[in-house]
């Protein structure tokens, strides 16, 4: 009995310093958002922090919905925006690891009629060094922003614009070039992007709130995206999800984002040696070297190398830092253009290596 209550003791003795540090890290975390997300009858953010696969802190701040006065909790659905463009690479890599496309031959085999797309690989999107003119950059952009759009309809509407620089001479973020990987997906699959999505990734990631973005659709616990000029709050102005398609038009959650990090973690996707394609720096034609893989900014936080990406719809931000040498994982969904979670999601990853964890 003595020597169960001494191993006991023990125990406590250890655990009382984790749980002070935690504690202390959650107040560091409180005053973080507290100072970002003042407004609490505005719209606002829900952010949770994994460590090991495990939340450690999750919360919310603001409304969900402004007019109904309904809090925002941290299981509302939000739009990704730009998030969406880590599934579309993962997928991609899924068709190359069984066999049905390539990533360094060109896009021609698959499109044929695609302009110079002999010289534009697969690589070339996933990596935006492609060149082709980006979608969101076009004037002519508002007369299509409420259509619905097939893929091949959304990848006629820029293809033939002219190319802002030959394939890998340069890096410049493009939407353009995960929208005709979204095409490519459902030309190998057979299946369309919606469903590729749901089947191969959401459901065997056990992502159960997440799914292609609608504005029409009942989805339980969705937040409502918002803008705002001076102080004044305005919803969101409708558009097409086939117009952001495989570059930005998916939803999910903070636990369900969570899924799919512990999903890549565990190889449940794909292999590790295939997922490691997705995480690797890669150089322009002169050898230069640039920050991004397939699907995530490569940067660090203090030396400490991350995989990073960030998300931007009408009404919605997002931001997602995940350090693969500590596990740990920050994500940020804010449902307001004038809320961006950006920097405080690397602030608080920056708090969370700075507590040791």
């Amino acid at each position: 009995m003595k020597y169960s209550k001494r191993i006991w003791l023990l125990l406590l003795m250890a655990f009382i310093p984790l749980l002070a540090s935690a504690q202390k890290l959650e107040k560091q975390i409180d005053s973080l958002l507290g100072g970002v997300f003042k407004d609490k009858n505005g719209p606002g953010a829900a952010f949770l922090v994994a460590k090991n696969g495990k939340p450690i802190y999750r919360k919310a701040f603001g409304r969900a919905n402004v007019e109904l006065d309904v809090d925002l909790k941290p299981d509302h659905v939000f739009q990704l925006g730009s998030m969406t463009k880590q599934f579309t690479a993962v997928a991609i890599l899924q068709l190359a690891e069984q066999g049905k496309l390539k990533l360094n031959i060109p896009i021609s085999n698959y499109i044929p009629d695609y302009p110079g797309g002999n010289k534009i690989t697969i690589h070339h999107l996933l990596t935006h060094t492609s060149g082709i003119k980006d979608f969101t950059k076009m004037k002519s952009l508002n007369s299509i922003a409420q259509k619905d759009l097939s893929p091949k309809e959304m990848v006629d509407f820029f293809k033939n614009e002219p190319v802002d620089f030959a394939p890998g001479e340069q890096f410049d973020y493009n939407n353009s070039g995960y929208v005709v990987l979204g095409y490519i997906i459902e030309l190998v699959s057979g299946e369309t992007y919606e469903n590729y999505i749901q089947k191969h990734i959401f459901d065997k990631a056990g992502m159960s709130h997440s799914r292609y973005a609608s504005d029409v659709a009942v989805i339980n616990k969705r937040a409502y995206g918002y803008r705002k000029k001076g102080e004044v709050y305005f919803n969101k102005p409708n558009i097409s999800f086939s117009i952001p398609f495989s570059s930005g038009a998916l939803m999910s959650t903070v636990d369900d984002m969570l899924l799919w990090q512990n999903a890549l973690n565990q190889n449940l996707l794909l292999k590790a040696s295939t997922a490691n394609l997705a995480f690797t720096t890669y150089k322009l034609n002169n050898g230069e070297e640039f920050t991004y893989g397939y699907g995530w900014h490569l940067k660090a936080i203090n030396g400490v190398p991350t995989r990073e990406h960030g998300g931007s719809v009408f009404g919605f931000k997002t931001m997602g830092v995940y350090i693969p040498s500590k596990d740990i994982y920050v994500i940020g969904l804010s449902n307001c253009e004038c809320n961006s979670p950006t920097q405080v999601t690397k602030d608080i990853a920056t708090l969370v290596l700075a507590n040791g964890l």
